[in-house]
C-alpha cells in the first residue's frame, strides 16, 4: 500500500475537519509555483540563477520538499535518511555554484512559510490543538532540514577550499622556485600581477603567549589568524603566504611595476606593517622587496637576508628595505675584511650584555636613555657597560671615528656567529 492511499494515522492534525496533509496535497500543484515566486523575489541569489535551472532542478527540489513535509504531517515521523541525504546533496550543489548558505537555508523556510499560510487559513476556533501540532512538526522538520543543508554545504565548501588552498600553495611554491608560474596561476584561478611585494616577516609574541596558565598554542594561532584576516582585508587581490606563529613569507599582488616602486609605495607599505602589528597584537619586523613574478625567488632570498641583518643589528619592529641596511648588508657578505672585523669584538664574546648594550646604543642613535628603556635597565648601567666595552675592545661608541668601525664589526660578528664562513 502506498503512502498516498495508506490509512491515515490517528495523530494526523486536522483543520476544519480535513487532515492538513490532504489540504497540502490538494494545493501542491499551485504551491510549487508560489514558493518559486517567493524565492526569486525574496532571495537575490536564487533570482540570479539561470532560468533553465530555476524551471528544472530548483522547481523539482521545491516540489519534493512540499511532498516530504506533507508526509511529516501525515505520519508524524521526521524525514528519513534518504530524504536528508538528498537535501544535503542539493545543498552541496548550491555551494559549488556559489549560492550563499543563508539563501539555501532561507529557501526551505520560505517554502515552509508558504505551505503553512495555505493550510492554516482554514483553521477555526476549535483547531488550536491541531495548530500546535502542525507548528511542532513544522519546527521539527525545519530543524532537521537546516542541519542537512548546513552539513552538505559545509562539506562541499571544505573540499573546495582544500582544493583552492592546494592550488594556491602550488603557485606560491612555483614562484619561490623560479621559472614560469603561469600554469600554476591558471590552476589556482589567480591572475599574475605586474609585481609582488615580497615580505619576510618576523612576528614577536602576543602578550597572551607570555602569560602563565594560558594555552600558548591557542594564543599563537589566534595571533596568526588575525594577521591573515587583516592581510586579506587590507590588500587588493589575493595575497599568498607561508606563515607560522613566528612569521614567514607573504606575497602581496601590486599593480606598480617593480622599477616604479618609490617612496609613496614604501610609506603605504610601512603603514600596512604598523596596522598589521596593531591588529594581531605583536611586534612585526618586516623586510620587503618588489619583484615581477619571475623574480620572486631572488626577492625572497634577498628579504630573508635583509631580515636577518636588521634583526642582528638590533633594529626594532617596522619595515626595512635593502637601502635601510646597506652598510650592514654589505659587511655581512663573505670577505677577509668581514672576518677581521668580527675578531674585533671577540673580547666581548663572554659578555653578551655588553654586546647587547653596544648594539642597542648604536641602534638608538647614541641616546643612552632610549637604549636604557629598550634594555629595561638604568641609564647608569648603560654608561657602565659602554665603558667596559671600550676597555675590552679599545673602541668607543661615543667617538665618531669608532662608530662606523663598531657598526661594521657588529654586522660582521653577527653574520659569522649565525653561520658565515671564512673565505681562504
Amino acid at each position: 500500500m502506498t503512502a498516498s492511499n495508506a490509512a491515515e494515522p490517528d495523530s494526523a492534525p486536522q483543520l476544519g475537519g480535513i487532515p492538513v496533509h490532504e489540504r497540502l496535497r490538494a494545493a501542491a500543484a499551485a504551491l510549487a509555483p508560489a514558493v518559486m515566486a517567493r524565492l526569486v523575489e525574496g532571495l537575490p541569489a536564487y533570482g540570479a540563477l539561470p532560468s533553465e535551472q530555476l524551471r528544472g532542478e530548483v522547481t523539482r527540489e521545491v516540489d519534493r520538499g512540499i511532498r516530504a513535509f506533507t508526509e511529516v504531517l501525515r505520519t508524524g515521523e521526521p524525514p528519513g535518511e534518504t530524504e536528508l541525504a538528498r537535501i544535503s546533496e542539493s545543498s552541496a550543489r548550491r555551494a559549488d555554484e556559489g549560492v550563499p548558505l543563508e539563501a539555501v537555508v532561507g529557501a526551505y523556510h520560505f517554502g515552509a512559510q508558504e505551505c503553512a499560510a495555505r493550510v492554516l487559513a482554514a483553521a477555526g476556533p476549535g483547531d488550536l490543538p491541531d495548530l500546535l501540532l502542525v507548528q511542532d512538526r513544522l519546527l521539527g522538520y525545519l530543524r532537521l532540514v537546516s542541519c542537512a543543508v548546513a552539513a552538505g554545504y559545509v562539506q562541499e565548501r571544505q573540499a573546495a577550499l582544500s582544493d583552492e588552498q592546494v592550488a594556491r600553495q602550488s603557485l606560491l611554491s612555483r614562484l619561490l622556485e623560479g621559472g614560469d608560474p603561469q600554469t600554476a596561476a591558471d590552476r589556482a584561478g589567480l591572475p599574475l600581477p605586474p609585481c609582488y611585494l615580497v615580505l619576510g616577516i618576523t612576528m614577536g609574541p602576543h602578550p597572551d603567549e607570555l602569560l602563565p596558565g594560558v594555552n600558548h598554542t591557542v594564543a599563537a594561532r589566534r595571533k596568526l589568524r588575525r594577521l591573515r584576516n587583516e592581510l586579506q582585508r587590507q590588500t587588493a587581490g589575493d595575497p599568498l603566504s607561508a606563515l607560522s606563529g613566528n612569521g614567514g613569507l607573504v606575497l602581496i599582488p601590486s599593480d606598480t611595476p617593480p622599477g616604479d616602486f618609490g617612496s609613496t609605495d614604501r610609506d603605504r607599505l610601512s603603514r600596512l606593517v604598523e596596522h598589521l602589528g596593531r591588529m594581531c597584537g605583536a611586534e612585526l619586523l618586516v623586510a620587503a622587496a618588489a619583484a615581477a613574478p619571475g623574480g620572486v625567488a631572488d626577492a625572497a632570498r634577498l628579504v630573508g637576508e635583509v631580515r636577518e641583518v636588521a634583526q642582528a643589528s638590533g633594529r626594532g619592529p617596522g619595515l626595512y628595505l635593502l637601502d635601510d641596511v646597506l652598510l650592514e648588508y654589505q659587511l655581512s657578505r663573505p670577505s677577509r675584511a668581514r672576518d677581521r672585523l668580527a675578531v674585533l669584538l671577540d673580547p666581548l664574546t663572554r659578555r653578551p650584555e655588553l654586546l647587547d648594550t653596544l648594539r642597542t646604543f648604536l641602534a638608538c642613535g647614541l641616546d643612552r636613555r632610549q637604549a636604557a628603556a629598550r634594555l629595561q635597565v638604568h641609564p647608569n648601567t648603560v654608561d657602565y657597560r659602554l665603558r667596559k666595552a671600550t676597555e675590552l675592545t679599545g673602541l668607543d661608541a661615543a667617538r665618531g671615528a669608532d662608530q662606523l668601525t663598531l657598526r661594521a664589526a657588529l654586522a660582521a660578528h653577527d653574520t659569522v656567529r649565525h653561520g658565515g664562513h671564512d673565505i681562504g
